[in-house]
């Protein structure tokens, strides 16, 4: 009991300090040396509907093993429109690619893709000798089989659940069929096989090591096509471990967002938490959450839309209740091993949340704001969208001063978090809370 009252005392500790500006003592760890001039920049491709975010936690893993931050980068895109943008799509892929290895100094890249996004790195190496021979590995995940080499680019094709005779011919092929589509991205399985086969030896650790100053940065987005907001500010708050409010009037940073969206570096404590406030003229604030940046973080992604668009806009508002959104780079199986606890009640079952479904993003409001909570079905709007679902639950809002919703995530197969943020008003703010996907 002593030893969890001072790891709280620690953390609001933290967390005041760097609302000051200040550094606390963190607890040492082993930091990586980088590696040397041999390590290929690393280009994630996501797919539908995706973006960076699928990625960041094997970017941080990759960090862990030497790889320099600033050779890890996503290639994202407006993924709904695909097919009309698949030139442009190329020539920026050619361009970003030319970027890495004048910055770098190497002679190629690594490639490496998920879902549709195979669709589109395929397609990249076919097209032309030219682009394929900028291509040392590719790492097609879970996506499109192939019956050759994509542009003859040595290739590892990583599978998740479904039809075990899926392959790349030519390829080293790697099935995984107790893991979901995007989990095949995200998993530490999937980063040993991805390591091992882009530098040719075991990773020194599959974990996200812990650094003493990291760093946070990333881009406000409009989903699901990946446009910069524009005309925003991102707000960076220290919050309570225990309620999720803020533990200063002032943010800790504030940031214009640039015209594409991208914000950051903004310097964090490792272990404290903290709420980005995404503030634009005449719009509800958006506040996002994420769990401790133990380790710098270029992926992080504050996906949102504007007023009256997008399946935000399918979210009913009221000055009574609050209005979450969920995400996490691993499917929640309902009834088969994840909970969401919200207040106390576990929010998923196995009709809102099936295996089949493949959720990772989850929208929970009081539909028709009635103030009635009915989980016996999803909400058919959310789950007719593509790794989206829905559920009616009533979240009592802040009326006078501001309260605790309380949020527990327990993973299938080990891991547990606790979300806590306030019962803001969803007439006036949007929440959306991002869960580690390990």
């Amino acid at each position: 009991m002593w030893i969890a009252r001072r790891r709280l005392l620690s953390l609001f500790a933290g967390a005041a300090l760097a609302a000051a500006g200040l550094t606390a003592p963190t607890p040492a760890a082993a930091e990586p040396v980088r590696a040397g001039a041999e390590t290929r920049p690393a280009v994630f491709i996501h797919g539908s509907a995706g973006s960076a975010m699928q990625f960041r936690t094997q970017a941080k893993r990759l960090a862990s093993n030497g790889y320099p931050i600033e050779l890890i980068e996503a290639h994202e895109y407006d993924s709904p429109n695909i097919a009309t943008i698949i030139a442009s799509v190329y020539a920026d892929l050619d361009a970003r690619i030319a970027r890495l290895l004048a910055a770098s100094g190497a002679e190629q890249v690594d490639l490496l893709a998920h879902s549709l996004g195979t669709f589109v790195t395929q397609g990249y190496l076919n097209s032309s000798p030219a682009r394929a021979a900028r291509v040392a590995n590719y790492v097609n995940l879970d996506g499109r089989p192939a019956t050759a080499l994509p542009g003859g680019v040595r290739t590892l094709a990583i599978w998740g659940e479904g039809d075990p005779a899926r392959t790349v011919a030519g390829a080293t092929n790697v099935h995984f069929p107790d893991q979901s589509h995007t989990q095949t991205v995200s998993s530490e399985e999937s980063f040993r096989e991805i390591y091992r086969f882009l530098q040719g030896r075991e990773p020194r650790t599959t974990a996200v090591v812990p650094q003493r100053h990291p760093q946070v940065s990333g881009r406000a987005v409009l989903f699901p096509s990946n446009a910069g907001v524009g005309a925003a500010t991102v707000e960076l708050y220290p919050v309570s471990p225990l309620t999720g409010r803020r533990l200063t009037h002032r943010p800790a940073r504030v940031q214009p967002v640039a015209a594409d969206g991208s914000f950051g570096p903004m310097p964090v404590l490792p272990y404290a938490r903290y709420e980005f406030a995404l503030v634009r003229a005449g719009q509800a604030t958006h506040h996002f959450y994420f769990e401790p940046f133990v380790r710098s973080d270029a992926f992080v992604r504050l996906l949102t839309s504007r007023p009256g668009e997008g399946i935000g806009a399918l979210v009913d508002t009221s000055d009574r209740h609050t209005a979450l959104t969920f995400q996490r780079q691993k499917e929640w199986w309902g009834a088969e091993g994840d909970e969401l606890w919200i207040d106390g009640r576990n929010i998923l079952n196995a009709a809102n949340a099936p295996r089949s479904k493949r959720v990772i993003g989850v929208f929970v409001f009081d539909d028709g704001s009635d103030g009635v909570t009915d989980l016996t079905a999803p909400l058919p709007e959310f789950f007719a969208v593509t790794f989206m679902t829905g559920m009616d639950v009533f979240i009592p809002a802040a009326q006078r001063r501001l309260g605790t919703v309380s949020i527990l995530s327990r993973q299938r197969g080990g891991g547990f978090s606790a979300m806590p943020v306030p019962n803001w008003r969803s007439s006036e703010h949007r929440v959306s809370i991002e869960i580690d996907d390990h």
